[in-house]
């Protein structure tokens, strides 16, 4: 089969996020199907930029065809990004015809988390006499209004909600992350028979085979932890507002005086101001570390007693959630504290931690006394839990024949 996959953000093993097309992809390929990615030339999640000469540029990796497009640098969510938009969106169309033809593809995805590519996707799965998937990360333009708080009367969500209308109507087969989307999806248009959900996942073997170790200055903080008897408790990622952070850091002080050390290792917008919070408080049981490298994440979280992640409380999660830092905490073997109010649960349905109240430190607080009480072993059974939860439903190799199978 050849699949022709939109994605304006996809990254790949050297360019960094977002890898969820690139890991499908790459399993597709060894599947025996033909890929193609068709991604923009800027985006803001990658670590390493493209190198493009012209409009568009062809490059090979691990078997997948990239098809780079020149778009425009942008900063924040401002103009500048709608531009870049705007920009990758007019190249899909401008060259509909074209990809038709020397992709022949059996299939069209548009999975660039906006519903606009589903445009281009549209015509030329036409002109192909392809089939049409819409794949929906995020619900948009639903969380830019909900989340970022932006006008429905706004032109740009206007136009997004046209486009999302679209592509539900349009669509052969609607894939998803989030698993209770389906009603949301059918009040707008779609039939309820399209909707599959495919989760994010992690590559099992490349978990298995990381060998990188940590930087040294991380060493020696986790090591001098240890030695002094603290039981660490972990959050490796971003340091931005919707990472609810705030609540980690007070439910820290409240535990000042246990034995216990709250370790954040990333970087992001809210880091310097979560760090001054931090000093505020009673105690010094709140650590920052500088951002590892993803093939040192398995060594750093091994390193770690528990892990958490929280959310926002927000209803937008009632469609569900898919988060790929969770996966990686869950196959790191670690109990997790999870603040959420979602969806769904997959620490709740694995039975490897405790859930908690999201922004609600108390709670956040009485999660980590109760994994910090449980015996070695106790947390070890969890931790094994989560690992089997992962390796049996969230393995690439297994959603990837999994899309497959729902295409087909």
């Amino acid at each position: 089969m050849n699949i022709l996959l939109i994605n304006h953000y996809a990254g790949s093993s050297t360019h960094g996020m977002e890898y969820r097309p690139y890991y499908l992809a790459r399993e597709w390929v060894r599947l025996g199907h033909e890929v193609t990615i068709a991604a923009a030339s800027f985006s803001h999640l990658r670590t390493a930029a493209p190198v493009v000469q012209g409009r568009v540029t062809e490059q090979v990796i691990d078997g997948i065809r990239y098809l780079w497009y020149r778009t425009p640098a942008y900063g924040g969510n401002k103009v500048g990004r709608v531009l870049n938009i705007l920009s990758f969106v007019g190249n899909l169309l401008w060259d509909r015809r074209r990809l038709a033809r020397s992709c022949r593809p059996d299939v069209v995805i548009a999975s660039s988390t906006y519903p606009l590519d589903n445009l281009p996707a549209h015509r030329i799965a036409q002109a192909a006499s392809a089939k049409l998937v819409y794949e929906v990360h995020d619900l948009w333009p639903l969380t830019p209004v909900e989340l970022g708080q932006m006008s429905p009367r706004n032109p740009f969500i206007v136009l997004m909600q046209w486009a999302e209308n679209f592509a539900y109507r349009k669509a052969d087969r609607v894939v998803s992350t989030l698993p209770k989307a389906q009603e949301h999806m059918c009040q707008h248009g779609m039939a309820a028979e399209k909707f599959a959900c495919v989760p994010n996942g992690v590559d099992v073997t490349e978990w298995q085979a990381a060998t990188a170790t940590l930087p040294e200055d991380h060493d020696r903080v986790l090591t001098n932890l240890k030695g002094e008897g603290r039981f660490v408790v972990g959050y490796a990622g971003g340091h931005g507002i919707s990472n609810a952070l705030d609540a980690f850091i007070e439910a820290a002080g409240l535990l000042h005086a246990q034995p216990l050390a709250f370790v954040l290792v990333g970087q992001g917008p809210e880091k310097e101001r979560l760090r001054k919070k931090a000093e505020e408080q009673k105690g010094a049981n709140v650590v920052f570390l500088p951002p590892v490298s993803k093939c040192s994440v398995p060594a750093l979280l091994e390193r770690m007693d528990s892990l958490y992640l929280g959310w926002k409380k927000h209803p937008l999660y009632r469609f569900g959630i898919s988060p790929n830092k969770l996966l990686d905490y869950m196959m790191a073997a670690k109990p997790v504290v999870h603040a959420v109010a979602a969806g769904n649960d997959s620490v709740a349905e694995s039975g490897c931690g405790v859930s908690c109240e999201p922004e609600n430190p108390r709670a956040i607080a009485d999660a980590v006394l109760q994994l910090a009480g449980c015996s070695s072993e106790e947390r070890e059974t969890m931790g094994r839990r989560g690992k089997n939860y992962v390796m049996l439903r969230h393995d690439y190799a297994v959603l990837a024949r999994q899309f497959i199978e729902v295409i087909q």
